[in-house]
C-alpha cells in the first residue's frame, strides 16, 4: 500500500510540466483569439529567429533598406558594403538580388519618407531634358559666336576690342559650362566633385589655347613674344558639351535598365563593360566630326587627335564622379596635367650643363609627330587608365543608384 500512495506524485509531477508551460499561452489568449493559426506558430518563429541570417544582415544595413525605393536600390547598397553573389549564399539566397528583394519585403519604409512606390523616373521627363540639353549648348553656342565676331570684325576691331570679345566670349562660355555641370547627367552630387579637378580641367583647356605653342618656342630658345593661339579645337570642344551630356545620359539609363534586368552581379557587369565602350567610341565619333568641322571653319591649327583624347579623358573623369569615383578621376585629370607641364620643364632643364640628355624625350617625340604629340600622349594615356578602372567601377551596381 505504500507503494500505491507515491505512485499518483510522479503522474503528477508528470503532468505539471503541461500545466507549467500553459500560462504563456493564456496569456496571450486575446492573440490567439484573433489568429490562432498564427500563435500557433509563434514559439518555433521564436526559436528560429536568433539563427535567422537575413534578420542579423536586415539589423545591420536597416537605414539603407528603410529609405530604399525599390529593391535594385538595396542590391546596389548591399554591394557596396562588400556583399557579393557569393556571400548572399551563405544568407540562403541564390545572388544579391534576391536576398534584396528579400530585404526589401520584411523592412517597412520609414515614416514620412516618400512613399516606395512613388519612386520617380527622372530620365522619362521630356522637360528636364529639355532644360539641361538646351544648358549643354550653351558654351558651344557662346564660343561660335566668338569665333564668328572675330572673323567678322578681323581689320575692323583693334587688338584691345578684340581680346576684350574673346574674353566676354570665354567668360559666357564658362558660366555656360558651369550651368550644365549643376544639373542634367554631368552632375555630380554635393560633395563628389573637388575644387582639385576643376583646376586640373581648366589647366587642359588652356594647354589646348596656348600650350603648343608655348612648347614650340621652348624649343626653338625661347620663349619670347606673345604666343600665337589655337582656337579651333577649343571650339569643337565646347560643342561637343551636348554630345557628352547626351551620352552620359543613355549610358545612365541603358545601365539602369540592365540593373533591373539582371539577376546576378556577375551578368550586369557583362552587360555594361561594352555598353560603356560603346558610349565612349560614339562620344569619340562625334567629337572627331566637331573638330574637323571647328578646324574648317575657323582655322587656328592645333592638334586634333590631343583635344579628341582631352575631350575622352573630360568625359571618363566626369563619368566617374557623377557615378561616386571622383578621386581616380582627379587622378588621371592630374597626370595629364603633370606630363604637360614637365616636356617644357624637361626641356628648360636640358640647357644646363650637363643635362642635355633631360630634353632627349621630348626633342624625340616632336622630332618624330610634332608638338602636339606631347598633349595627345598624356591626354591619351590617362583616358586609357581611366577608361580601365571605369570598366571594374561603372560595371558596380552600387555605381548606378538613383539619390
Amino acid at each position: 500500500m505504500r507503494t500505491e500512495e507515491p505512485e499518483p506524485e510522479p503522474e503528477a509531477a508528470e503532468g505539471t510540466a503541461p500545466a507549467r508551460a500553459e500560462p504563456g499561452p493564456v496569456s496571450r489568449a486575446p492573440e490567439i483569439a484573433h489568429a490562432p493559426a498564427v500563435s500557433a506558430r509563434k514559439p518555433s518563429a521564436a526559436r528560429r529567429g536568433p539563427v535567422d541570417p537575413v534578420k542579423t544582415l536586415m539589423h545591420r544595413h536597416r537605414e539603407l533598406c528603410e529609405r530604399a525605393v525599390d529593391p535594385l536600390e538595396i542590391a546596389a547598397g548591399l554591394e557596396a558594403h562588400g556583399v557579393t553573389d557569393r556571400t548572399a549564399a551563405r544568407y540562403r539566397h541564390r545572388d544579391v538580388f534576391s536576398l534584396a528583394e528579400e530585404l526589401y519585403a520584411r523592412v517597412p519604409a520609414v515614416a514620412g519618407e516618400p512613399g516606395r512606390a512613388s519612386a520617380h523616373a527622372p530620365m522619362r521627363d521630356i522637360e528636364t531634358r529639355a532644360a539641361w540639353s538646351l544648358r549643354a549648348l550653351l558654351p558651344g553656342a557662346a564660343c561660335t559666336a566668338t569665333a564668328v565676331i572675330l572673323k567678322l570684325t578681323d581689320g575692323v576691331l583693334d587688338g584691345g576690342a578684340r581680346l576684350t570679345v574673346a574674353l566676354v566670349g570665354a567668360l559666357v562660355a564658362l558660366l555656360g559650362l558651369g550651368l550644365c555641370l549643376r544639373s542634367g547627367p554631368l552632375h555630380a552630387p554635393e560633395g563628389r566633385a573637388s575644387a582639385a579637378s576643376a583646376v586640373y580641367g581648366y589647366w587642359l583647356l588652356g594647354y589646348v589655347l596656348y600650350g603648343e605653342a608655348l612648347l614650340d618656342q621652348v624649343l626653338s630658345g625661347g620663349p619670347e613674344g606673345p604666343w600665337a593661339i589655337t582656337p579651333a579645337p577649343l571650339l569643337g570642344l565646347a560643342l561637343a558639351v551636348a554630345p557628352a551630356a547626351w551620352c552620359a545620359h543613355l549610358f545612365s539609363v541603358h545601365a539602369q535598365r540592365k540593373l533591373a534586368g539582371s539577376r546576378a552581379l556577375e551578368e550586369f557587369a557583362a552587360g555594361v563593360r561594352p555598353l560603356l565602350f560603346g558610349t565612349v567610341g560614339l562620344f569619340l565619333c562625334v567629337l572627331i566630326g566637331l573638330l574637323h568641322l571647328a578646324d574648317l571653319g575657323y582655322g587656328g591649327g592645333g592638334a586634333p587627335m590631343a583635344a579628341a583624347a582631352l575631350g575622352v579623358l573630360l568625359l571618363l573623369a566626369r563619368l566617374l564622379t557623377v557615378h561616386g569615383f571622383p578621386e581616380p578621376a582627379t587622378t588621371g585629370l592630374a597626370a595629364a596635367c603633370a606630363v604637360e607641364a614637365v616636356a617644357p620643364a624637361l626641356v628648360l632643364a636640358g640647357r644646363l650643363p650637363g643635362l642635355h640628355f633631360a630634353a632627349q624625350p621630348v626633342y624625340t617625340v616632336v622630332a618624330a609627330a610634332g608638338t602636339g604629340a606631347v598633349p595627345a600622349i598624356a591626354c591619351g594615356a590617362a583616358a586609357l587608365g581611366l577608361l580601365i578602372h571605369a570598366s571594374v567601377a561603372l560595371s558596380r551596381a552600387s555605381a548606378h543608384t538613383r539619390a
